[in-house]
């Protein structure tokens, strides 16, 4: 069955994957992070308002490549895994990356017309205008798309998999629980993605239950005499260095009173674009007027 475990495969030891964790790197930098930057540096001549933006291609390309990148880690695996949960997972997050493709699409293109993301939608100054005010409803309708379910649909089983993958990266030989230097040099850039994905895509609950779970397993599986192998520990290490990047991201704007306006509750954690049309939008107008 597809969804066993074998005993043998507890003792399969696994490579640090160089290639697969330099592309995930590379492509979540690139084609996530770039995507809102690619929108705003290129000229607004090459990519009309009415027709997709550079943005928009860099999010096609992440979701065809993601998915095929989740699969060959899966398929790298040195424990067998429930492929028919890997497979939903695949479909489901396929799905929420492009309906999230739509609405972040149509979000960051009303920054030209002086969107302001750290505004709610009745509350930014373009839209609260619009006649009839059933309209609002619908860009309300569009934000649901792009901020809740397009995020859920994508992330969950995002972390979903990378969470059955860690579950096969315990190995009962010491030796293979250390990380090469190429591990080391990679956990900085993927650290910081993670906190970027984290913060922009409001996922601190989804972000540490897998956290949890993943320290769970590994006091779990320590009992057996069972540790980390190098990909297990460049997960787990990231997702630790993550956590401490979202602290000092919160404490740095833990008293900015209008970001806690739009992030009210007991979890607050702004969104770096908010913050970029809050604070850096002013700057660059300031630098414009002198």
């Amino acid at each position: 069955r597809h969804g066993a475990v074998k005993k043998e495969d507890t003792f399969k030891t696994s490579p640090f994957h160089l290639d697969l964790w330099f592309y995930f790197t590379l492509q979540n930098w690139v084609l996530d992070f770039g995507r809102p930057i690619a929108m705003i540096i290129l000229p607004l001549e090459w990519f009309p308002l009415n027709k997709p933006s550079a943005g928009d291609y860099f999010h096609m390309a992440y979701n065809v490549i993601t998915p095929f990148l989740l699969l060959k880690l899966i398929e790298r695996s040195p424990k067998t895994l429930p492929r028919s949960m890997v497979y939903v997972s695949i479909i489901m997050f396929v799905m929420g990356a492009s309906i999230h493709l739509v609405g972040d699409s149509v979000n960051h293109r009303l920054i030209f017309s002086g969107y302001q993301h750290h505004l709610s939608v009745r509350e930014n100054p373009i839209i609260k205008n619009l006649k009839p005010e059933t309209l609002i409803d619908s860009f309300e309708l569009l934000y649901y798309y792009d901020e809740y379910l397009g995020h859920s649909m994508w992330y969950i089983p995002f972390f979903l998999i990378l969470f059955i993958y860690f579950t096969g990266c315990f190995t009962p030989v010491e030796e293979e629980s250390r990380m090469p230097v190429a591990a080391l040099l990679l956990m900085g850039p993927s650290s910081l993605y993670y906190w970027y994905l984290v913060t922009e895509g409001q996922i601190f609950i989804l972000y540490i239950f897998t956290f949890f779970a993943m320290m769970a397993l590994v006091m779990h599986q320590k009992r057996k005499g069972l540790v980390l192998d190098s990909n297990g520990l460049f997960l787990f290490y990231s997702f630790i260095i993550t956590l401490v990047l979202i602290a000092l991201w919160v404490g740095w704007l833990w008293n900015d009173k209008i970001l806690r306006k739009k992030y009210p509750g007991v979890i607050y954690i702004p969104e770096p674009w908010a913050f970029y049309t809050l604070h850096m939008n002013n700057l660059h107008a300031a630098k414009e007027s002198l």
